[in-house]
C-alpha cells in the first residue's frame, strides 16, 4: 500500500514529466473513482495545465490555475506515462492526454482510488483533507501534539499511528517500522505513553520517513511508483515482513501479531512490554 513516502515518490517522479503541459482529453473508464461527474472534472482540466503536484498526507494535488484533482491511491494505485496511442490496459481506469502524445495513466488493479475536483479556495473544505493530522516531517508534529492527542486513548499505539488524523502519512509499514526505533511494544495503549515516548516517536518518525523518501519508498506487494520506479528502502526495514527472522539488534526472532485488524511486526526483546 502506497504510504507517505512513495506518494511523495510518486509526485517527484510526475512533477518531472507533466507540468506544464496542456491537457486536451480526460477519460474515466470506471467512473466510481471519481468523486464528481465525469463532466465536470472534463470542463475544469480540459485545455487547462497541471501548475504543480503537491501533497498532503496520502493525498496528491494537482494543481491548475483554478483548482486542485486530489487523487489518493489507496491500496493499489499507480500512475504511469504512456505514448496516447499506446492501447488502454485492463486496470488503467483514468486517462488524461496531453497536447505533447503524453497520456498519464491511472492504473488501479483493487479500483480502491479515488479522485476528487476542488476550487483551490475550498481545498480545506474537503473532508479528506480537512482531517488529516500532523506529517511525521513536518515541525509541527510535536512531543507536546503528539501527547495530546493520545495520552487519553485506551487503544494500541500501532492503531493509533495508523490514524491519520493524528499523523498524516503513516500506514501499516512504517508504523511497524518507528514503534521498532522508538522501542515501544505494538500494544502498547496510548495512555501509556509519557512524553519522552512522545519524542522518540517524533525522532523515529521523521529519520525513517526522510530516509524512506531518498530511497524512493517502499516496495511491498504489487506497489510500484510512476514510472517503473521501485523504493528501496526495503533494504532498511528493521521488523515489518521479516516473521522468524533475527532482530538485526538483539538476534531474538521477529514476531507477527494483528492489531486491528493489520498484521503487526516486532521484536519481543527490544520491544517488550511493561506490565
Amino acid at each position: 500500500m502506497p504510504e507517505i513516502a512513495e506518494v511523495e515518490t510518486v509526485r517527484n517522479t510526475l512533477k518531472k514529466r507533466i507540468l506544464h503541459q496542456k491537457i486536451v482529453d480526460f477519460k474515466a473508464y470506471y467512473l466510481p473513482i471519481l468523486l464528481d461527474d465525469e463532466s465536470l472534472v472534463k470542463a475544469a482540466l480540459i485545455g487547462k495545465e497541471f501548475l504543480d503536484i503537491k501533497r498532503i498526507g496520502k493525498w496528491l494535488l494537482f494543481e491548475t490555475d483554478t483548482h486542485y484533482l486530489l487523487s489518493h491511491l489507496r491500496m493499489e494505485g499507480k500512475y504511469f506515462l504512456k505514448d496516447k496511442n499506446d492501447p488502454i490496459e485492463k486496470h488503467e481506469h483514468v486517462v488524461f492526454t496531453f497536447a505533447s502524445g503524453l497520456s498519464m495513466r491511472y492504473h488501479d488493479t483493487r479500483k480502491f482510488g479515488r479522485m476528487k475536483l476542488v476550487l483551490k479556495e475550498n481545498l480545506y473544505d474537503f473532508e479528506g483533507i480537512k482531517k488529516q493530522g500532523k506529517e511525521p516531517i513536518s515541525d509541527d508534529l510535536t512531543k507536546e501534539y503528539l501527547y495530546n492527542k493520545i495520552h487519553s486513548k485506551n487503544i494500541p499505539m500501532k492503531t493509533i499511528l495508523l490514524d491519520q488524523t493524528i499523523i498524516s502519512g503513516l500506514g501499516n509499514i512504517y508504523a511497524d517500522e518507528v514503534l521498532f526505533a522508538a522501542k515501544i511494544h505494538p500494544l502498547t495503549k496510548g495512555k501509556e505513553i509519557s512524553l519522552d515516548d512522545c519524542a522518540k516517536i517524533k525522532e523515529a518518525a521523521y529519520k525513517i520517513i526522510t530516509t524512506a523518501i531518498k530511497c524512493g519508498g517502499t516496495t511491498i506487494r504489487s506497489y510500484t511508483s510512476s514510472l517503473g520506479v521501485t523504493g528501496r528502502f526495503q533494504q532498511n526495514l528493521m521488523v515489518h515482513k521479516r516473521e522468524g527472522e533475527p532482530c538485526k539488534i538483539c538476534q531474538t526472532k521477529i514476531a507477527k501479531i494483528v492489531v486491528g485488524g493489520r498484521s503487526t511486526y516486532y521484536c519481543p526483546k527490544c520491544q517488550k512490554k511493561e506490565g
